[in-house]
């Protein structure tokens, strides 16, 4: 019963079936929306900032994650950042192409 109500990514690591799977399905979980969170951050919204700032973020984003990382079991929070990782790159990839034609056309 609790099966069908997983998300794509808790089924995928199997999330409920007995307590080791779950644990590192959990470990897993958590790992994706970390990785997922820091494409996201870097995509969209990181600065060049100094080294000890950029820790700091990272570790506030880590420890951020915890937290999504219950949500995720229920709630499509890993495949939400996986939507807005996509229309950011595509963003980005626009952006810069737009950029180099408008130097390739100051440029001649």
């Amino acid at each position: 019963m609790i099966e069908e109500r997983l998300t794509f990514f808790a089924a995928l690591y199997k999330i409920g079936e007995n307590q080791d799977q779950t644990q590192l399905g959990m470990w897993l979980l958590y790992g994706t929306i970390v990785l997922l969170s820091i494409l996201v951050y870097n995509l969209g919204f990181a600065r060049k900032l100094p080294l000890l700032k950029n820790v700091v973020v990272y570790i506030s984003l880590a420890l951020g994650c915890t937290v999504l990382t219950f949500f995720a079991v229920f709630l499509p929070v890993a495949e939400g950042l996986i939507v807005a990782a996509m229309f950011l790159g595509i963003y980005k990839f626009r952006r810069h192409r737009r950029q180099d034609e408008q130097h390739a056309e100051q440029g001649s």
